[in-house]
């Protein structure tokens, strides 16, 4: 299994409310989807590394 970082998390109650429903709309726990919508979002922004982003692809 993969190595996983540890950190504190402080976030507003309403948006960690809006998260718990999101992910469990999405089958997932909170954790689960949090780190879902960040690698989605650095994925977007092409700083993931791996392969060009769909926007990377696109400006070539």
């Amino acid at each position: 299994m993969t190595a996983r970082k540890n950190f504190p998390l402080r976030i507003d109650p309403k948006l960690y409310e809006a998260l718990e429903r999101w992910a469990a709309d999405e089958l997932r726990s909170v954790n689960a989807h949090i780190e879902f919508l960040l690698r989605e979002a650095t994925r977007r922004a092409g700083r993931l590394p791996g392969k060009p982003s769909e926007k990377q692809r696109e400006d070539d």
